[in-house]
């Protein structure tokens, strides 16, 4: 099995020999030694600008998993209130995010509000519907025998529909880790001087493509790196539950 740094080696490789075999500018394609090169005359706007993403992607995948979360007990307390608020989770999916991105900036204005409001909204769908579907999908007989020992909806939520829901909830946080780093560099595109993605529009201004490049590379290390830790933590913390 190819482990990950032969993989990476791979890509690199192959990256070099289209740079060469092509004989693009390196205005067009850079090659990975201009690349690195730019990280290392560049490396404190880099260094502040993958920060900034990181603050934006943690508190915005915080902020809409944990709503996500929220809204899904609520919904599978209370059938009346699922009813209502489905159109509501359907209607998030189906506004493209780059359309709200440019509303937002304009409402809350160009710093870090916005672009985690786009991360929150991009990772609230998988943690509400996954979670919403575990909880849907506990065991009829458990629900039954907690209901003729007299326990109330909030004691079986706790602790029957909740623990078992678990690895969905888990399946709902892999898949958000995956879109944060999207979320946040949309945001960035759209409005905003900091940030990764505010670096690459401004490299792209300068035709300075070996630095749109690096911040490139920097927001794949930090979306693999982001979505391995989310990835660990799920499979430590709910392997019991599997």
């Amino acid at each position: 099995m190819l482990t990950p740094l032969a993989v990476g080696l791979g890509l690199l490789a192959g990256w070099q020999a289209l740079v060469l075999l092509t004989g693009l500018p390196p205005f067009l394609l850079p090659g990975p030694g201009a690349v690195a090169s730019a990280i290392a005359s560049h490396r404190e706007v880099l260094a502040q600008g993958a920060l900034t993403s990181l603050t934006e992607i943690l508190a915005g995948f915080a902020l809409g998993a944990g709503t996500g979360a929220i809204l899904a007990v609520l919904m599978a307390s209370f059938p009346r209130l699922a009813a209502a608020l489905r159109p509501v989770l359907l209607l998030s999916q189906v506004i493209p995010i780059f359309a709200l991105a440019p509303i937002l900036t304009l409402w809350l204005g160009f710093g870090m509000a916005p672009k985690i409001t786009v991360v929150a909204l991009i990772c609230f769908f998988p943690v509400a519907s996954a979670f919403l579907d575990g909880l849907m999908r506990s065991s009829p007989a458990c629900l039954d025998l907690a209901r003729t020992m007299g326990a109330s909806r909030w004691r079986e939520m706790a602790h029957i529909r909740i623990p078992m829901a678990l690895p969905m909830l888990g399946s709902g946080l892999t898949l958000a880790a995956v879109y944060a780093p999207i979320g946040a560099v949309i945001g960035e595109w759209v409005g905003g001087s900091e940030g990764l993605g505010a670096v690459m529009i401004l490299a792209n201004g300068r035709m300075r493509t070996d630095l749109a490049f690096a911040a490139l590379a920097l927001v794949t290390l930090i979306a693999l790196g982001f979505h391995a830790l989310v990835s660990r933590l799920v499979s430590r913390g709910f392997a019991r539950f599997g």
